[in-house]
């Protein structure tokens, strides 16, 4: 009986044996072309076509491909300068938003200013917002003078690249967005500091 239930045992040792001699043949101490024995290849082996080599799957056997008719690669796109910073080619800040100051571009700019700069500003511009009541860093308040002083350009720039503590939001927010929230901090400053005489006669009744 011992003999039968050996036999199986002694089998499974060798199994043993030879699998973790595989194994350790895998390891070496030593360069060498050879590749080892991969158990997981952990993307060690990925099928792909390498630069200037031939390919049977496109009609010319070429793997290098032109690129598709109309692509600009990023390196070489190079927006509009105005549009892009706000700033001119004589380096001075635009004068005015180059968006149309309509109705959509306000409510698209009210949309925008609610997500990305309320939570610093609040919806009314008065720096009072939620990460102000959480912590140290005051945000400005975006109807003081300095911020009213600025012309349309230079308030731009400031989302765009960002001003001391103010990150930068030109990776967050599209150039159009970003001049529709300029356009919409100007109507709150125009609300905090407007008057009754510059309130069109038919609404001021609604409005007293």
């Amino acid at each position: 009986m011992n003999l039968l239930h050996s036999t199986p045992r002694r089998a499974a040792l060798v199994m043993v044996v030879v699998a973790l001699s595989a194994l350790l043949s895998a390891c070496s101490n030593f360069p060498s072309r050879q590749p080892p024995l991969y158990i997981w290849d952990d993307m060690k082996w990925q099928p792909k076509y390498k630069a200037q080599q031939q390919s049977k799957f496109f009609y010319d056997q070429r793997d290098s491909r032109r690129p598709v008719s109309g692509t600009v690669p990023q390196e070489n796109f190079q927006p509009e300068q105005v549009l892009a910073t706000g700033i001119t080619a004589s380096n001075e800040y635009v004068a005015r938003n180059p968006e149309p100051l309509d109705k959509a571009v306000l409510l698209r700019g009210q949309q925008k200013f609610n997500v990305y700069c309320s939570p610093c500003h609040d919806r009314t511009g008065s720096g009072r917002g939620i990460v102000a009541a959480r912590s140290s860093w005051v945000p400005g308040n975006l109807h003081d003078d300095r911020v009213v002083n600025m012309v349309d350009g230079e308030i731009f720039n400031v989302i765009t690249m960002g001003r001391r503590s103010m990150p930068a939001y030109r990776f967050q927010i599209n150039e159009k967005d970003r001049w529709a929230i300029v356009a919409y901090v100007r109507a709150l400053q125009l609300s905090w500091r407007g008057t009754i005489n510059e309130v069109p006669a038919d609404m001021q009744a609604k409005l007293r």
